[in-house]
């Protein structure tokens, strides 16, 4: 279960936040992007001693000043499913399929083509269709 999964499936639910200042934000999540920035929507936030309190409508945490976050169990919940949903059809797929190559592919090369390492030869065995063998 990846981080940002878990943050995308957690969207309206409450969640709570700590920074590394020692600040918490208790609110709903409204959205997140690849570098864990979230919007946080009726907010309380406490002070890192405990003692101070603010109610905002809305606010916005960068990602990293976050130390962490803690929310619902039932969202965990719903990541488990989702990923056990997915991971149920992809039965057939094979590791390593077509257009991916493996060790040695060499550097610019286009197709496995030349370069270093990873080309293919062409001898008689390996022609093209429709080629003609060369004269020797």
């Amino acid at each position: 279960m990846l981080p940002l999964s878990l943050l995308r499936t957690a969207q309206n639910h409450p969640m709570l936040v700590e920074l590394k200042n020692g600040e918490t934000y208790n609110g709903h999540l409204v959205n997140c992007d690849n570098w864990m920035n979230i919007n946080l929507r009726e907010v309380i936030c406490t002070s890192r001693d405990g003692d101070k309190f603010w109610r905002m409508p809305e606010c916005y945490v960068r990602g990293s000043t976050i130390k962490y976050m803690r929310i619902p169990d039932e969202v965990i919940d719903m990541v488990k499913e989702e990923t056990l949903s997915k991971g149920r059809g992809r039965g057939d797929m094979k590791r390593g399929g077509m257009g991916q190559r493996g060790r040695g592919g060499g550097r610019g090369t286009f197709g496995n083509r030349g370069g270093r390492g990873g080309g293919q030869t062409r001898g008689p065995a390996h022609q093209r269709p429709g080629s003609r063998p060369k004269p020797n």
